[in-house]
């Protein structure tokens, strides 16, 4: 038992070092740990749906395997009455690995392994089956499409050195074939949406989406938090595009990305969201934070570009930004904007941009459909999707600028671990509500959520995640072999 512990010890050791050597690693780290940080799901009710986990049986015959060979799966709810033969389509984020080592990494987790995906989830925001959480959507039938590839469903590889399987395209290809079979082919509406990495994977899979339907269906899609910029960080470096850059050349995307912008452009390039959109024939609504938190934490000034750390404050409340900062971040939202002017046009294509420090706002019921949930001229999200999604009204709503909006539900990460009064505990860690109140020095008002240092994208952070992954495996496999794995 001693010369275990001591192996535990060594191998934690050199997977730490190893992620904190080089700026490139560290970020690859991020990643993986993309939108956990943001994850928390715990509906308003005191009593969410739970919804099971299904793995695709049939999967691993067509190779479409997680990182680690094993079967993906999903979770579906359902629907009922007038919703029937609608379907929902949510694909899970959760980051990129671009690197072997953070593919490594990543498959001894949820985001790489069905092994270790929860048997069940809640399902709430635009999963929720009550209509006064989910007023158009709640009675559709509603799917979560677990994420277990690292590459937004999108990369068709292997590497049989490292024992990875890169097989994203073909899980959604497996996953969409169950999902006819379950009765989605007679669908009469249809909407694929996906928060994070997975609103990445809505914009790239929307036309082949369109296409499973006849042009009867009404078919559309939603990306939420997946407009990812190719943005210059604050050291003046290519933050994320080094991270796509990875991704794409690892992973093989380019076998599934539009030959219209391939035609035009470099495989990373067409990665981006900024330059696929304009691509996609479906309708398609961006749902997006004009600060995004994940964006700012892990693309714009992560601790690579930002050694010193002066970005750290201002990263975990954005009250703490000095005025250089607000500039630089102002500077981000315009370029946002420049980005969508040509995308906006369109009548069909909708817009919801609020000017809030959050990431991935349709899941949480909070920012989806609450009595203060986030609005654009006092229109909700839900309201907002749902009268673009059925043609009641034209949707292009852009915020102010930081700070006009009161109705913001921000991010505000924090490193203590108590847990605040009134909190409730999730799989991701710990969060609170603060109601929104008006503040004396006119910032916006804020949802606060207190997370334990898991849940803080720092090197700790990082040794912390390792540790609880390793703990399972210890109690469910044969952890020594893993952490040799994971310090190569």
């Amino acid at each position: 038992m001693a010369m275990r512990l001591v192996l535990m010890v060594i191998g934690l050791a050199c997977f730490i070092s190893g992620v904190i050597s080089r700026g490139s690693e560290i970020h690859s780290a991020f990643s993986y740990l993309e939108n956990d940080f943001v994850a928390a799901k715990a509906s308003s009710s005191p009593q969410p749906l739970m919804v099971a986990l299904t793995l695709i049986q049939g999967a691993a015959s067509k190779g479409a395997v997680c990182l680690d060979g094993t079967l993906p799966g999903y979770h579906l709810h359902r629907g009922f009455g007038s919703g029937a033969n609608s379907w929902l389509i949510q694909l899970e984020g959760g980051g990129w690995c671009n690197t072997l080592k953070s593919c490594v990494f990543r498959k001894t987790t949820r985001r790489g392994s069905s092994n270790h995906m929860e048997k069940q989830i809640p399902f709430t925001g635009i999963l929720s089956h009550k209509a006064e959480e989910n007023p158009d959507f709640f009675n559709w039938n509603r799917v979560k499409l677990r994420y277990c590839d690292g590459a937004s469903f999108s990369g068709d590889s292997e590497d049989k050195s490292a024992q990875l399987q890169f097989r994203g395209q073909k899980i959604w290809l497996a996953a969409m074939e169950e999902l006819m079979s379950k009765g989605m082919h007679n669908a009469d509406q249809a909407l694929l949406s996906g928060c994070s990495a997975g609103g990445l994977a809505s914009i790239i899979h929307c036309d082949e989406f369109r296409s499973l339907f006849p042009k009867s269906a009404k078919v559309k899609c939603l990306s939420d938090a997946g407009f990812f910029l190719d943005a210059i960080d604050v050291s003046g470096g290519h933050t994320m595009r080094n991270l796509y850059g990875g991704v794409v050349k690892l992973q093989e995307v380019q076998k599934n990305l539009p030959e219209s912008c391939l035609n035009k452009l470099d495989p990373t390039s067409c990665f981006f969201p900024q330059n696929l959109i304009n691509h996609v024939t479906t309708p398609l609504f961006i749902l997006n934070a004009a600060y995004d938190a994940w964006q700012l934490q892990a693309s714009l000034a992560p601790p690579s570009a930002d050694p010193r750390g002066s970005w750290n404050n201002c990263k975990s409340n954005h009250a703490n930004c000095n005025s250089s900062q607000i500039q630089f971040l102002q500077d981000f939202r315009n370029q946002m904007l420049n980005a969508l002017k040509g995308f906006s046009l369109p009548s069909q294509t909708g817009l919801y941009i609020n000017s809030c420090f959050a990431h991935c706002q349709s899941e949480r019921q909070d920012t989806w459909f609450a009595d203060d949930s986030p609005l654009i001229k006092n229109k909700p999200i839900a309201i907002a999707v749902g009268d673009w999604y059925f043609d009641r009204q034209v949707v292009k709503a852009i915020d102010c600028a930081y700070p006009c909006d009161k109705t913001c539900h921000n991010l505000v990460f924090n490193d203590d671990v108590s847990t605040p009064v009134g909190s409730q505990s999730t799989s991701d860690g710990i969060f609170s509500t603060v109601d929104p109140q008006p503040s004396s020095d006119d910032t916006p008002a804020t949802m606060v959520y207190s997370y334990s240092p898991r849940l803080t994208v720092t090197p700790l952070y990082m040794m912390t995640a390792f540790l609880v992954d390793f703990i399972f495996l210890l109690r469910n496999g044969d952890p020594l072999s893993v952490l040799v794995r994971s310090s190569i």
